[in-house]
């Protein structure tokens, strides 16, 4: 499968309505399961909503590569001395562009590519995806009365792929208003339209399929899922609910071949909402940021920290000067709740902190030395480019030192090991310098260089430190010890268990 930006929607087959009853369980509330009946006909809603949905088109200069790879089609491999290679290599290099021997610069041409759109205010503004026009220099909208007007471009947002368009008609357009997308339930009736291969004001239909949705485009997945015909075209253009208001935009398909299968994918309308008045008043979505880098809380990190499920949003690293930082946030603290409301895994947390309003001070409820912790953070808006800082400062010490029933030789930061591992100036912790084949570390992808920063969330700059932590770990009767490592590409939490260790240490 292959999830495809450009959407559009395919009629699905509607169902007449019925009343039926479902065998439940024993003890399970009784009685029968209604379903609303399907629409005599879309045609009144369609021929209402049909004025306010746009097709966009948009167009990018290109310069033609002359001679280079790409620059027209290949040839064909034939056996070497074969006739026809010099054929098709006289008849390719005669028609591609710039390989006629005078000089001259390669043809400019323009690409082109189709979207759709609708109208939120009958002055002009359009809404579309920011895929749609990303990287044009000119967009024309054209309205279903065949109507072209130039458009420019108010704000984009690359990152929640929205994007918010101005046109100047001579008369006021038909526009559409947002719903409430948190108010749609599975199984309720949408209307899409759109603009699928070009074809112009294309209605289809089907239902809700699936809420919240993370397809993994971005921090910010939450996805209606319908089976209304999306295809390529249709991007930008609006999922309707029967009232006629705009309950999602549809932005991306999964298609093993690029045409609908009836699985497509809308920005809520909320979202969309909030975006698009950021976009007017500011010209870039403004959105909540709390400067903390996150990982998953693993069934092995609740254990090791005492903490009954799985859930929330673990820190791995703290931004210096940032809101978490101000709020005292700190490495290895767990976020179970965020602006009173739960954060049940990782993912759901860069939503939950961009939907808050910058400026405003919320409740963070953490996980902290075994019991909850409530701070406020202030929110700030989110830069564009967020650098997680790494731990400094150093010790110096002893050579490599053996820690059981972890599979590691730990040496204390020296000159000598940042020479050798290439270690920051200010690096703090203590460097593993021996990984055991075999042993939970090398199984966590643990190597030579990486550099321990916390065990058990308390900072360690001695092997003798860690080997304490891990002793006292021990005598807890704990599965794992959890580990705050340095690497590279930054900062992890990493629980290792410390079961069966004992034997595997590195040679």
């Amino acid at each position: 499968m292959r999830l495809i930006r450009c959407p559009s929607a395919r009629a699905a087959t509607l169902a007449l309505g019925m009343t039926f009853a479902i065998p439940l369980a024993a003890g399970a509330p009784t009685g029968p399961a209604f379903a609303r009946p399907a629409p005599d006909s879309f045609a009144d809603l369609a021929a209402k909503l049909l004025p306010a949905v746009v097709n966009i088109s948009s167009s990018q200069a290109m310069q033609a590569r002359a001679g280079g790879p790409g620059s027209g089609p290949e040839i064909p491999l034939f056996p070497p001395g074969s006739p026809f290679e010099q054929f098709f290599k006289d008849f390719l290099n005669r028609n591609r562009p710039g390989q006629h021997g005078d000089n001259q610069p390669a043809p400019e041409h323009r690409m082109q590519s189709l979207g759709s759109g609708f109208i939120i205010d009958p002055s002009g503004l359009v809404v579309t995806n920011n895929h749609v026009i990303d990287g044009a220099d000119e967009i024309t909208v054209t309205l279903q009365d065949n109507t072209s007007l130039k458009a420019k471009v108010l704000g984009r947002d690359e990152t929640g792929d929205i994007a918010l368009l101005q046109v100047k008609p001579d008369k006021p357009l038909t526009a559409v208003q947002f719903g409430d997308s948190n108010a749609e339930r599975v199984g309720d009736w949408v209307l899409a339209i759109g603009n699928p291969f070009g074809l112009g004001g294309t209605v289809t239909a089907g239902i809700v399929s699936a809420r919240g949705r993370d397809i993994r485009q971005g921090p910010y997945d939450d996805f209606i899922q319908t089976d209304a015909a999306i295809n390529r075209g249709n991007s930008g253009g609006p999922l309707f609910n029967m009232d006629g208001e705009v309950i999602g935009m549809n932005t991306a398909i999964y298609s093993p071949s690029g045409g609908s299968i009836g699985i497509g994918f809308s920005i809520p309308a909320n979202m969309v909402k909030a975006v698009v008045a950021q976009l007017k008043d500011f010209g870039h979505p403004r959105r909540g940021w709390l400067g903390v880098r996150i990982q998953q809380v693993t069934p092995d990190i609740a254990e090791s920290l005492g903490l009954k499920d799985s859930t929330g949003a673990m820190v791995a690293g703290v931004n210096d000067g940032g809101p978490a930082d101000k709020a005292k946030i700190r490495n290895g603290d767990i976020i179970l709740k965020f602006n009173n409301q739960d954060v049940k895994e990782m993912r759901s947390l860069p939503r939950i902190v961009a939907d808050a309003e910058v400026g405003n001070s919320v409740p963070v409820v953490l996980w902290r030395d075994g019991k909850e912790v409530t701070v406020q953070a202030t929110l700030a808006e989110k830069p564009d480019d967020v650098q997680v800082a790494a731990a400094t400062t150093g010790d110096k010490g002893q050579k490599p030192t053996e820690i059981s029933g972890l599979g590691l030789k730990l040496a204390p930061i020296t000159q000598e090991t940042k020479d050798k591992f290439s270690l920051g100036a200010d690096q703090k912790g203590v460097v593993i310098t021996d990984v055991a084949p075999n042993s939970s570390a090398a199984e966590r992808g643990l190597k030579a260089g990486d550099v321990i920063v916390e065990v058990q969330q308390g900072e360690v700059s001695s092997p003798a430190e860690v080997q304490q932590k891990v002793d006292t770990v021990k005598k807890e009767n704990r599965k794992s010890v959890l580990l705050l490592i340095q690497r590279q590409d930054g900062l992890q939490w990493v629980p290792l268990s410390l079961s069966g260790d004992k034997d595997k240490q590195p040679g």
